[in-house]
């Protein structure tokens, strides 16, 4: 099912995260942002989330932001319960779409690729993980690649992401 929505919602999700935000505030936690992409963005998520706007999935922009919705968004809106990751497995399948497309190799500005690659950096499948390091070094830069890792190493020992399953 599709739902009306605004093609320009697509656009205020990619300006806000990745010209109105700092870096800084990607990763940290602070209740203040939280709730601001609460506000502005919980009823897109709510929809992406239901599978409302799978349109957005056919060209590179939108879908985008539909991962930036799925992957990102869901754990400042659903901080501390399991609905964080709740648009995981949606994120990862448009993260292997966009790989599949060539939209990650085209996108000129390397924060939007790491943030197309992300998904991948968040599966809790240790294969997945490890087919995202060496994309993150190339597309995206050895920091993240280093998350990716280290997130590598804890599913090889626990199967799982433990601070997930302390909630």
């Amino acid at each position: 099912m599709q739902t009306n929505t605004d093609p320009n919602e697509a656009k205020a999700v990619l300006q806000f995260w990745f010209e109105d935000c700092r870096p800084w505030q990607w990763f940290r936690q602070r209740d203040g942002f939280d709730a601001l992409v609460s506000e502005r963005f919980g009823s897109l998520v709510q929809l992406a989330l239901a599978g409302q706007l799978t349109r957005w999935e056919q060209q590179s922009d939108p879908a985008l932001a539909m991962v930036l919705l799925l992957d990102q968004f869901t754990r400042q809106v659903y901080r501390g319960k399991p609905q964080a990751y709740s648009g995981d497995a949606q994120a990862l399948a448009l993260s292997q779409q966009a790989l599949a497309n060539g939209w990650i190799a085209a996108e000129p500005q390397q924060a939007r690729r790491q943030f197309w690659l992300m998904p991948m950096l968040h599966s809790e499948n240790a294969a997945v993980v490890e087919q995202a390091i060496p994309l993150l070094e190339r597309f995206a830069d050895s920091g993240t690649a280093n998350v990716a890792r280290a997130n590598l190493m804890e599913l090889q020992r626990h199967g799982h992401y433990r601070r997930r399953r302390q909630r």
